[in-house]
């Protein structure tokens, strides 16, 4: 019973930190075509308040996946694949602080259109994420 209660707030705050990362670069989005110096610390209060509140999302989310792992014993070739995109996820996450400080001190050289595409990463990471739990290919 513990392990469902457990898998249960992993998968919570695993769609929590998820939902950050989605909006996160929408964001973004937004702060490479503005020009309105008001929009732009708007924007970039808004950033800055969700990459903190999504960074203390994750940390349960991975802590609740290390206990499922190591208390529960879970195993398999599945595993290793999901834990590879996992770190990848994290690599995003922190992708997503760096280019929030360039924003802050005003140098962004990237276009509107490439934070567009930046965006999609985390869709990607977690349909695979997904497949290798529920379908075990390995």
């Amino acid at each position: 019973m513990l392990y469902l209660w457990i898998k249960a707030f992993h998968i919570v705050f695993i769609a929590s930190w998820f939902a950050g990362l989605f909006y996160l670069p929408r964001i973004f989005v937004n702060l490479a075509q503005e020009t309105n110096n008001v929009a732009t610390a708007r924007l970039l209060l808004m950033a800055r308040r969700l990459y903190r509140f999504t960074s203390m999302l994750a940390v349960p989310a991975l802590l609740l996946g290390i206990w499922l792992w190591l208390g529960f014993g879970i195993k398999g070739g599945w595993l290793h694949a999901k834990l590879a995109l996992v770190v990848l996820t994290i690599g995003y996450h922190h992708a997503c602080g760096s280019l929030l400080k360039k924003f802050e001190a005003g140098v962004n050289k990237r276009s509107h259109t490439w934070y567009r595409w930046f965006n999609e990463v985390p869709v990607v990471l977690l349909l695979l994420i997904v497949i290798l739990v529920v379908v075990k290919p390995f």
